[in-house]
């Protein structure tokens, strides 16, 4: 017959779970990112350092999509296409998360995000199917 409760010993407390891991950082993100993914500096355009994101405004994700290539408009508009694969991102939920930043016109369904200062970019982009996914590439912004 079990015990009644009155005379039984207290249970030791159970171990604390390990606390959870933040995504693996590459060494391109090392010191960008805190345990909890998010960025842990603000977010500058390269051209001007104009602020595009508060610290903790983001999280780190890997995913890679083609952007097209930095490049003043007419130098783009004589190279042509081209553009580069990049993985590193940082994942923006609400656009009103933004401090600074400009949305080109419809490529498709995606639009490119530029710095809304100095028209620098892309340094990132948006698929207009997915109204909440912003993602800016951490190789094209700078960090504070």
């Amino acid at each position: 017959m079990a015990a009644p409760c009155a005379e039984m010993e207290p249970a030791a407390p159970p171990p604390s779970p390990p606390p959870a891991p933040a995504p693996a950082a590459a060494p391109g993100s090392a010191g960008l990112v805190c345990a909890q993914g998010r960025n842990l500096r603000a977010v500058l355009c390269q051209r001007c350092g104009s602020r595009v994101l508060l610290p903790g405004a983001a999280t780190f994700a890997r995913r890679e999509l083609l952007l097209p290539a930095m490049r003043k408009k007419a130098a783009a508009a004589a190279a042509g296409g081209g553009g580069d694969v990049l993985r590193e991102h940082w994942l923006v939920r609400d656009m009103f998360s933004f401090e600074n930043v400009g949305f080109t016109r419809d490529v498709g369904n995606v639009k490119f995000l530029v710095c809304a200062d100095c028209e620098a970019g892309p340094i990132g982009w948006h698929c207009l199917d997915d109204k909440d996914s912003f993602y800016v590439a951490l190789e094209r912004v700078a960090h504070e």
